[in-house]
């Protein structure tokens, strides 16, 4: 909740980052878990990132971290002035960055606007480049160790131990909900395990962990920006294409995985793998859509796309996509069919 506390306190840390007072604060049009401004400077706009919930979140240093490491492979991301989680001087974390003059590629999508096939395949090619950052350890970054050592390390010794976190818990919360029946939930939770072995791999690649459109900056027919790294983690090469496969099209899909492999060949075992994650990833997101009510919502909410008349309509897509993920890792399925 943005309070006018909030807002003093904001204007007090713009005041030291700018050394002046000559500037016009006012509020982001951000859609996810922070609060968002936009200050005015010199003609000039900073996009200004808040975290203050009862988490006391610190990845805010992780995600800035990464997004450098970004930068110097050429990865388009928005450029991070100051960041601090510490809250030793003001009672929230913060990010001051880069504001980018361009649309999200979701409201470009939901208004039909987006040019998908060129787009998806550039973003193929961006997720093969980030992929050469890799990584010790698994799953989120280790805050403590960045500050000590200045590295990126993974909290997990085993990729396996982050995957399967929760997954029981997970499934439990759908049927209580009514999501799907007990006969499904064991279905799924004994084909997961038959396929754990393909938690085994060696060494994390960067995965940014929330892929979709509204994380993408840019033009009806181009990616200026990658935005939002706050989920980054160490983790698997099929997980960031699996990730939109919980939202796109057979058609977009094979677009994105043909972008990709203009850079890297598909990793071993791709498409067990991609099915694998593709489940776990429709699990979670089941998970948030139902705790958050978002079945409930009209067409107008940022994560419905022009296929989703109403929450209805998402709940079906939503249950039928998980579903599709199980059958294609039960039936070893080697092409995409969504």
């Amino acid at each position: 909740m943005v309070t006018e506390s909030l807002k003093q306190e904001i204007c007090v840390l713009l005041t030291h980052f700018f050394n002046s007072s000559d500037f016009v604060l006012s509020l982001g049009a951000g859609q996810g878990n922070h609060s968002t401004f936009i200050a005015n400077y010199r003609q000039k706009n900073f996009f200004i990132r808040i975290e203050n919930g009862p988490e006391n979140d610190e990845y805010i240093e992780v995600e800035a971290e990464v997004m450098k490491k970004l930068q110097g492979f050429g990865i388009p991301t928005p450029r991070i002035y100051a960041v601090d989680s510490s809250r030793a001087s003001f009672p929230f974390a913060y990010q001051i960055m880069e504001c980018l003059e361009c649309s999200d590629l979701n409201e470009l999508y939901k208004g039909n606007l987006l040019d998908v096939m060129p787009v998806m395949k550039r973003l193929g090619q961006l997720i093969a480049c980030w992929q050469k950052l890799t990584f010790d350890g698994f799953g989120p970054f280790n805050i403590n160790l960045l500050r000590e050592k200045s590295e990126l390390i993974g909290l997990h010794k085993r990729y396996k131990d982050y995957f399967m976190l929760n997954l029981d818990k997970h499934l439990h919360f759908l049927v209580e909900n009514h999501f799907f029946d007990k006969k499904q939930q064991k279905e799924i939770g004994d084909e997961v395990h038959k396929q754990e072995h393909l938690l085994d791999i060696e060494r994390g690649c960067l995965v940014h962990k929330d892929m979709a459109f509204w994380n993408l900056m840019g033009t009806c027919n181009s990616i200026r920006s990658v935005i939002d790294w706050d989920d980054t983690i160490s983790g698997d090469a099929t997980d960031d294409l699996s990730l939109m496969a919980c939202f796109h099209t057979e058609n977009e899909i094979n677009a994105l995985i043909e972008g990709y492999q203009a850079l890297n060949p598909l990793p071993l075992d791709f498409f067990p793998r991609f099915w694998l994650h593709l489940l776990r990833n429709m699990i979670v997101k089941s998970v948030i859509r139902v705790g958050a009510g978002y079945f409930n919502r009209s067409n107008n909410f940022f994560l419905l796309s022009p296929q989703y008349n109403n929450g209805a309509d998402f709940h079906n897509f939503t249950i039928k996509r998980l579903m599709m993920a199980l059958e294609g890792l039960k039936e070893n399925k080697e092409t995409i069919s969504l």
